[in-house]
């Protein structure tokens, strides 16, 4: 067989579309693989640059081709979709990987190790939980709601759960008591399960260093530090701090032509999880910057001038560029002179308030 210096590789879940061509872009293999036979391939072939799409199981089979020998790239499928000529077919799909995986413009995503994936996956468990849980308390709001009894927004239930529980209430029929009930045991047992998914989480977060310096800005606790290095692990893939931002869909939309520059509304783009967590992280800042504004001048003062939203926005694209620098450089967050001495004020009171019950 001629040798092969590129591959085009088509995951799925049972049957493999291998696409290979030489130095001169000549196609040298077309052909489709079982699950079992596809390492197997690989083996008796030297060193090559391989590509595929960052999909499900793309980065186990990105560490197993590694150990072979050979170069993986994985890249987004948006940016693959333009080099695909007619129709959809997987061997259409892997000469698109193919020509894609040469483009010099190319972005790639960077292959995650095990550990990453498994503090990944923490996050994706405790994210389903917690829309669980929220699916069941509305189920059970709505339920109640078609008997008049109604509770305050947010995750103040407690008083719906008693009036379930309580056998005396003659608002509630016998039969529909039964029923709610087993939504109450789900909604306790989903909480169980996420305190404890929180408290691996904050333990794994003490014990990973890189995850202890992103934990030292402010609004970002041991979840988004988690998130942060795990979905980002290799920094030096942006530019910089700006770009990184830019990426999780934190900066507007630009809508510029003939000239005339407009941007338009945040772009929301690039991973979702990691901008929600941001942002949630901006809010809680911007919420404890109304009753200390002297801990957040900048974002009081922006504050002056804009909506809340738009600050936590602008709060979480700057915590973003905070994050970006503590992994690709090293180091702690350092806050202001003023800043610091403000949280010790603070931490000065609460030590002389005791714990709170």
């Amino acid at each position: 067989m001629e040798k092969i210096t590129t591959i085009g590789l088509d995951l799925a879940k049972s049957v493999f579309q291998v696409h290979g061509v030489n130095a001169a872009g000549g196609v040298v293999v077309r052909r489709k693989l079982r699950r079992s036979a596809l390492l197997d391939f690989f083996a008796a072939l030297p060193p090559t640059l391989v590509g595929m799409e960052a999909c499900g199981g793309a980065h186990h089979w990105a560490r197993e081709l590694t150990r072979l020998g050979h170069t993986v790239r994985l890249m987004p499928s948006a940016y693959v979709k333009p080099y695909v000529k007619r129709g959809k077919t997987d061997a259409a799909d892997a000469e698109a990987i193919c020509e894609a995986v040469t483009r010099p413009t190319m972005r790639f995503v960077p292959v995650k190790t095990e550990a990453q994936q498994a503090s990944l996956m923490q996050l994706k468990v405790r994210d389903m939980l917690v829309r669980q849980r929220t699916q069941t308390i509305n189920a059970l709001r709505s339920h109640l709601a078609e008997y008049g009894i109604v509770a305050a927004q947010g995750r103040k239930f407690a008083e719906l759960i008693a009036v379930v529980r309580n056998g005396d209430d003659t608002r509630l029929p016998e039969m529909a008591r039964e029923a709610l009930g087993d939504l109450v045991a789900q909604i306790e047992a989903l909480e169980g399960r996420i305190e404890r998914l929180d408290s691996r989480m904050v333990r794994h977060a003490r014990e990973d260093e890189a995850v202890r310096r992103l934990a030292s800005i402010p609004g970002v606790g041991a979840i988004s530090a988690t998130a942060l290095a795990a979905m980002v692990p290799n920094p030096h893939g942006f530019a910089s701090g700006r770009h990184f931002a830019a990426s999780l869909g934190l900066t507007p939309k630009p809508h510029s032509s003939g000239g005339k520059e407009r941007l338009g509304r945040i772009s929301r783009q690039g991973n979702s999880m990691l901008r929600r967590l941001l942002v949630l992280g901006g809010t809680s800042r911007l919420r404890n910057a109304r009753h200390h504004p002297e801990a957040a001048e900048w974002a009081t003062r922006l504050l002056a001038r804009r909506p809340f939203k738009v600050v936590a926005v602008a709060l979480a694209n700057k915590m973003a560029r905070i994050a970006w620098a503590l992994l690709a450089r090293g180091g702690i967050y350092t806050a202001t002179a003023t800043a610091q001495t403000v949280a010790s004020e603070l931490a000065g009171r609460r030590a002389r308030r005791g714990p709170r019950c």
